[in-house]
């Protein structure tokens, strides 16, 4: 299947995010697409589930996609604007573009993203800022731990 829209792209970050609940985890979810909108790899924020600080939603999502060649045409969706850690990871590897689903929860590095020359969409999902928003209510000490507040 080609994920053409953004908005489809999204979707599939956005059902990560769903999943990483269901686990009992924080709802952020990622997918990583090629130029043509292949599916390379999906994963959510799996921090609490691993007990892995490192496994974010946009690293397990590019873990998934095992090695490519080159990242610079790729498209990483994220249900939210990546951390600074995160924001390392695209920007290390050259990945081309990047999708947020929303970034009024949790501002990241995707202004400097952007400032070094990745294409950045932000959606501004409503689905996506009420999914984080419920569980930050609910969690706020997990929540400032992923954070790191």
């Amino acid at each position: 299947m080609l994920y053409k829209t953004d908005e489809e792209k999204l979707e599939v970050a956005f059902e990560e995010a769903v999943a990483g609940l269901r686990e009992g985890g924080i709802p952020i979810g990622a997918a990583l697409f090629s130029e043509e909108g292949v599916l390379l790899g999906r994963g959510h924020n799996r921090r609490v589930q691993d007990s892995d600080p490192a496994m974010h939603a946009e690293t397990n999502a590019f873990k998934n996609a095992g090695r490519q060649r080159n990242y610079r045409k790729t498209v990483m969706a994220t249900t939210l604007s990546p951390c600074w850690f995160c924001s390392g990871l695209v920007k290390q590897f050259k990945i081309g573009r990047v999708i947020v689903g929303e970034s009024r929860t949790f501002k990241g590095g995707d202004g400097w993203l952007a400032e070094n020359g990745v294409a950045v969409t932000d959606l501004d999902s409503e689905k996506c800022r009420k999914l984080l928003a419920e569980y930050i209510s609910k969690n706020p000490e997990i929540w400032n731990e992923d954070i790191g507040e």
